[in-house]
């Protein structure tokens, strides 16, 4: 296995000073050991990550991103349209989720897994297969160079058990509450109404302390918990739906927010449980100051916008607008890590999940007037 130390060391060799992405728990000592560093900076989304690499180079900064390949999707517009249209060099380290066998990863990662290579190759990027060896990175770096030396692109694509982690030193937190604790206290005030949550532990606390049918446990798709949550309520009006969002995942794709505040459905709850980090895939940071969540909202156009820090608040505001026509959002402060709460895909596939939350639907339709 690559160190976290070698792996930093050959891109300090090689002269690159900037680096973004989206964090990976397959990269998660790389990602720490450059944020301590200060030359790394976390971005929203991969597209993002990539735009302000190139921008970078432009500057005259030799840049890498760094990201999942789940988020490969999120890279393809700026890789194709400006990196590669305007002949801008990007070194891109991709992780390999759910690759060379589906069944070792989460459902989620089976469909990018198998065509990350191919979706590279059709764009015509050129790319390596990182083994665990200095050697392999070493040789890597220097393909990259030549691509480089040609105005082109390189992407290292990382498996699992290839680079090796490190310590992320624990910053305090003022926050009162941990996860678990604002998830159950949210969940007292969500019986019938349609729920989803956000990919990562967040589903799956809220599986470990409360399953339900009317769960719709989204893992994967980072970001698009408020999409689902917005079709549902826009075409059932009748229905109380509820969206339980992270912050990473709600500043991943705020055009959502935008979207809701624009639409306005009145039932529509909006929850971000913000922690600062990123708990799924190491820790990492989001972002370095808290986003003044109520304040967005309103400008967005959300009726109402809140902030909670303890279970009193919760309860409080929960309660004041169970009565009230949404959309609503409410933003709980958490501290980040916690206990790992039970994968969903340990007592439900995917399909299952799908099945019985559309099952609870219908069931409900059915006794529409």
């Amino acid at each position: 296995m690559i160190s976290a130390e070698f792996f930093c060391a050959e891109l300090d060799r090689h002269g690159y000073g900037f680096f973004s992405g989206v964090p990976c728990s397959f990269l998660k000592g790389p990602f720490a050991l450059l944020e301590q560093r200060g030359s790394y900076v976390p971005a929203p989304n991969e597209g993002i990550a990539l735009s302000m690499a190139a921008g970078s180079e432009l500057s005259g900064v030799k840049s890498a991103v760094l990201a999942q390949n789940s988020g490969l999707g999120n890279l393809l517009d700026p890789l194709t349209s400006l990196s590669m249209a305007y002949e801008i060099p990007l070194l891109l380290f991709v992780s390999l989720r759910g690759w060379p066998n589906a069944e070792d990863d989460e459902p989620h990662h089976a469909a990018m897994g198998a065509a990350t290579i191919g979706v590279l190759e059709s764009v015509g990027v050129a790319h390596g297969i990182l083994e665990p060896t200095e050697q392999s990175l070493t040789e890597l770096l220097a393909r990259a160079e030549e691509e480089r030396a040609l105005q082109r692109q390189f992407v290292i694509l990382v498996p699992a058990k290839t680079v090796g982690t490190c310590d992320v030193p624990a910053k305090p937190s003022e926050a009162l509450l941990d996860r678990r604790t604002a998830v159950t206290a949210l969940a007292r005030h969500l019986d019938g109404a349609l729920v989803y949550s956000t990919t990562g532990m967040i589903s799956r606390e809220l599986f470990g302390v409360r399953d339900s049918g009317r769960n719709f446990y989204m893992q994967g798709s980072m970001g698009h918990a408020i999409g689902l949550g917005l079709g549902t309520a826009l075409n059932r009006p009748d229905e109380r739906v509820a969206v339980i969002d992270g912050d990473g995942a709600a500043v991943m794709h705020l055009g959502g927010l935008a979207l809701v505040g624009e639409r306005r459905p009145e039932n529509l709850t909006h929850i971000v449980l913000d922690n600062g980090s990123y708990d799924s895939t190491g820790g990492q940071r989001t972002r370095g100051s808290s986003m003044r969540w109520a304040d967005l909202a309103l400008a967005a156009g959300y009726r109402t916008g809140e902030t909670c820090r303890t279970e009193a608040e919760i309860d409080d505001h929960m309660a004041k607008v169970a009565d009230l026509p949404g959309p609503h959002l409410i933003a709980v402060f958490i501290a980040k890590g916690g206990a790992t709460p039970p994968r969903v895909t340990s007592a439900h596939t995917n399909a299952e999940v799908t099945a019985r939350f559309k099952g609870e639907v219908a069931l409900s339709r059915k006794d529409l007037p």
